[in-house]
């Protein structure tokens, strides 16, 4: 992994979730805004879908919410004005202060060159990884602090998940590179 910068680092998925109303009506709200579908069927909220920017909301009669499918965080406040705006439109009594955070930001890396896998299993602690590749290509790799899971692949493409910020990540992938620098150096 090259230095400090991680220009490959690409953020795929943030999602984030909270409460923003002591209930709702789903049956309304499904048949009030545009795009809101409800098939309590299937699942047992409402799943609300904004074009611009893209993202899904799955709304619960709970009052809470859940927001997926966002690609950086100007985008997560765009999209959750949207909806409620859009609530709030459909009659929706909402809290005056939303309290929706991030949960879960997934991102993918690209070291540039191949991994092996099986050597990196044998350098490493087996409380943090686990690789078994007749049921998964890639080796799991979990890191204590910050939290955060990376899924490694010898193709040199990397997955992390588990980050509430960007930080988290780059910490993440600051841990990572520390405890692969000896296996990474044998490989080039």
């Amino acid at each position: 992994m090259d230095g400090k910068k991680y220009d490959s680092l690409k953020i795929e998925n943030i999602v984030a979730s909270g409460v923003i109303a002591d209930d709702i009506d789903l049956a309304e709200i499904s048949s009030k805004i545009e795009g809101c579908e409800l098939n309590k069927k299937r699942f047992p909220g409402a799943v609300y879908r904004v074009d611009n920017p893209k993202m899904a909301s799955l709304i619960f009669s709970s009052g809470k919410v859940v927001l997926t499918g966002i690609r950086d965080e100007k985008s997560l406040e765009v999209g959750l004005k949207k909806v409620l705006k859009s609530l709030k439109d459909a009659g929706i009594k909402l809290h005056d202060v939303p309290d929706v955070n991030v949960t879960n930001i997934v991102c993918s890396y690209d070291i540039g060159h191949f991994i092996n896998l099986n050597r990196i299993v044998a350098s490493l602690s087996m409380e943090t990884i686990e690789y078994e590749p007749e049921q998964f290509p890639g080796l799991v790799y979990r890191i204590k602090d910050p939290k955060i899971v990376a899924l490694l692949f010898s193709s040199g493409k990397i997955i992390l998940t588990g980050g509430k910020n960007l930080d988290d990540v780059r910490s993440g992938l600051d841990v990572l590179e520390k405890s692969l620098a000896d296996v990474i150096k044998e490989m080039k």
